[in-house]
């Protein structure tokens, strides 16, 4: 019986074609590798996140509520003077807004729209490595899954295993395969809450830039409405 096994599985692999052996030669070999990237991914994941979360604290005018108040009421020197030595793209548009101011509320408005499509690509940088691993971290561990059950039904045929053994050496061989799926699991999460948490922070900034550029534009016009 055994020999007729061992002819049978013979004469299937004389049968199979040249890519078929070897595509199932590279599938049926160890694939611990998966495992291993997807490590050095989660650990790329979590640097992008916490980079991103330093330049975001960095980056951001912390004196914002009191600068707004400052434009309401038209002390535009003190705000320079606020925001001359501060990082971000608040700071930055308050800046040039009040550099330009003597072009007048126009030129003013259009450079506060150039420096905030000039700083919005600083906060997003490397979001989308963080949006791709959330994305595609589950079908490498899938891919390493579908892997280790090649391999385990593989074994299964060479060794000819019968009865309970057939069960036991699927079932582990299964249970090791969906390993890969659980890590996969493991990257993704935390990259898809990173990244939805730092888009959101992106969003945050860019409003509050907004309504600070706002504010500058609307006493410039106000003031040369008076002034007329």
């Amino acid at each position: 019986m055994t020999s007729l096994l061992i002819v049978g599985q013979m004469s299937n692999q004389e049968h199979s074609g040249w890519l078929t052996r070897r595509l199932l030669a590279t599938f049926t070999g160890d694939a611990e590798w998966v495992l291993w990237l997807l490590g050095v991914l989660s650990i790329l994941s979590v640097a992008v996140i916490l980079e991103r979360t330093i330049y975001f604290a960095t980056h951001r005018l912390a004196n914002g509520a009191e600068v707004l108040l400052k434009l309401a009421k038209g002390e535009l020197d003190s705000v320079k003077a606020s925001v001359s030595q501060q990082k971000g793209m608040e700071a930055a548009v308050l800046r040039e807004g009040l550099e330009w101011m003597a072009k007048g509320p126009d030129s003013v408005e259009e450079v506060i729209n150039a420096t905030m499509a000039r700083e919005r690509p600083r906060y997003e940088r490397f979001l989308s490595v963080l949006g791709t691993l959330g994305a595609n971290a589950p079908f490498i561990g899938l891919f390493g899954t579908v892997l280790g059950i090649i391999k385990a039904f593989h074994d299964l045929g060479t060794t000819g295993a019968k009865g309970a053994e057939v069960q036991s050496t699927v079932m582990a061989g299964i249970s090791e395969a969906l390993v890969a799926t659980a890590v996969g699991l493991f990257v993704a999460i935390p990259a898809v809450i990173g990244y939805n948490v730092l888009q959101r922070s992106v969003k945050n900034t860019v409003a509050r830039a907004t309504a600070l550029g706002h504010a500058l534009v609307g006493h410039l016009r106000s003031s040369t409405s008076a002034g007329k």
